[in-house]
């Protein structure tokens, strides 16, 4: 068995696919922030299989992590050369690993601010990506503006801060650049948010307006967000992964990620300073991401939401375990089909109908095992940017909304924080006090929960969509998810 490192990759067995490049003549083109699993599995996965064409070389990544967690990933890549395993898990059991070779450093921003912004300010980095969750970018969920009261930013609001965000950190960069006359690099948001190049465009913006308004402006001239739609489902790499990665195939890797064999990635083409050539490794290069990312945060991501909330009420822990009951496969067949796909607009070249059986295929997927409190974490992040804009279309359209409520009202149960078992249930949520504390009000009152305006903006004030939830919720704490699953698919909807 060999501890991975530069050293040792090239003597792993003909089953671990390697770099087919020399990594020593790699260098940096990217800087990211958010150095997870799905960044390996995803970005730096495409960035890899172009180099193994012998393209991009100059296009490598550098990592960034700014949260004390991430001093671990730190360590974790250092140790190996910045190598790591991706293992896909096929359904049938079959894995493939391969070594991924396109993160050639990896900077614990904490430790040493500054040696991000020399590698940000550098004329070689053209691309700055992001993965930093779709709570990182502080919108206020009812207004759609920039949280600028929010904790995590006011360190780097004073005057003279060194950056701690990636909002500080890519604002200080591009004025380092705008004052050395050096070119802006484009800023590359790869999260589940819809339209994340603008959101990302307007929260650094607003940022970079409270900081320095003259660089807002520069700013808003010359610096290019595209949008972006990302796809594969990476959950949390276990212990058991990494021993299995040992024992199978005798790689003794600190952190592999593993995930599913679909992957997908809609791009936008505003690269003034030029990007790597995805479109030679399956990225879609398209001039309008939003029908692409409409399709999967409503579908995809929603319907993860879906399954998660009402799967784990009814005794599951698992996506694929949820999945091989046909009962829930069911209840989310007909939330896509009824509620989700008429808010969405035409996808060139997507069958919708294939696109959605083949989501609950994925979720069925049993080497995955992707747990459920891994989809029902940070609800209050997801849920309004996922599921409340399908609610709110099908109201003003006059469609079901049924599902959908029964959705929001098993979170509601959810943040209750016990089981239908009577078993604690741990609520992460950045927002996580407010939320429980609305839950455990809703005996009381059983809007309480829709109450929250920086949540649901005025969905309370509307009368067709509380008498669905009020019903959903009552059945949920008389009868229990499965009961209630078992009724709403019975019954059809009332328009």
């Amino acid at each position: 068995m060999q501890q991975l490192t530069a050293q040792t990759v090239a003597e792993l067995g003909e089953q671990v696919a390697v770099p087919t490049y020399d990594r020593s003549q790699v260098t940096t083109g990217i800087v990211h922030f958010g150095v997870g699993g799905f960044h390996r599995a995803h970005q730096a996965m495409y960035v890899d299989a172009l180099m193994n064409t012998g393209q991009a070389l100059d296009w490598g990544i550098t990592g960034v992590g700014l949260l004390p967690g991430d001093q671990r990933m730190h360590d974790v890549l250092h140790a190996q050369d910045c190598l790591y395993t991706l293992v896909v898990k096929d359904p049938d059991g079959t894995m493939h690993p391969r070594v991924i070779g396109s993160v050639v450093d990896y900077l614990f921003a904490p430790d040493d601010p500054e040696a991000v912004l020399r590698v940000m300010s550098d004329p070689a980095t053209r691309i700055v990506s992001l993965t930093i969750t779709e709570g990182g970018y502080l919108v206020n969920q009812a207004t759609g503006e920039f949280d600028a009261d929010d904790p995590s930013i006011q360190h780097d609001l004073a005057a003279g801060a060194v950056p701690s965000t990636a909002f500080g950190f890519v604002t200080e960069a591009l004025a380092r650049r705008r004052a050395a006359g050096v070119e802006p690099f484009t800023v590359m948001s790869c999260d589940n948010i819809q339209g994340n190049g603008e959101v990302a465009h307007k929260m650094i913006g607003a940022f970079a307006r409270l900081k320095d308004a003259e660089l807002a402006g520069w700013l808003e001239e010359h610096v290019s967000f595209p949008n972006s739609m990302v796809d594969r489902i990476t959950p949390v790499t276990t212990d058991a992964d990494r021993a299995h990665l040992a024992e199978e195939f005798g790689v003794q890797d600190g952190w592999p990620v593993v995930c599913e064999p679909f992957t997908q990635w809609a791009l936008e083409e505003r690269f003034p300073t030029g990007r790597p050539p995805f479109e030679e490794v399956g990225v879609q290069l398209v001039p309008d991401v939003t029908p692409y990312e409409l399709m999967k945060l409503r579908l995809l991501n929603a319907s993860h939401q879906a399954l998660g909330y009402l799967g784990y009420l009814a005794g599951y822990r698992y996506a694929h375990e949820v999945c091989s009951d046909e009962l829930f496969t069911g209840f989310l067949l007909g939330y896509m089909d009824d509620e989700a796909t008429p808010t969405l607009e035409p996808v060139p070249g997507v069958d919708l109908d294939a696109y959605k059986h083949e989501l609950i295929a994925r979720f069925a997927n049993p080497e995955i095992k992707d747990t459920l409190a891994r989809l029902c974490a940070e609800s209050s992040d997801r849920i309004p940017k996922w599921l409340v804009p399908v609610v709110r279309q099908e109201l003003a359209a006059g469609g079901p909304v049924r599902r959908s409520a029964l959705v929001i009202a098993a979170w509601a149960r959810y943040a209750e924080g016990t089981d239908e078992q009577g078993e604690p249930i741990e609520v992460v949520d950045r927002r996580k006090e407010a939320v429980m504390a609305r839950a455990a009000a809703q005996h009381e009152d059983r809007l309480a929960f829709l109450r929250d305006p920086d949540l649901f903006g005025d969905l309370v004030e509307d009368e067709r969509f509380t008498a669905e939830y009020v019903a959903a919720l009552d059945s949920l704490d008389r009868v229990g998810a499965r009961k209630t699953v078992e009724a709403w698919e019975a019954t059809p909807p009332q328009l």
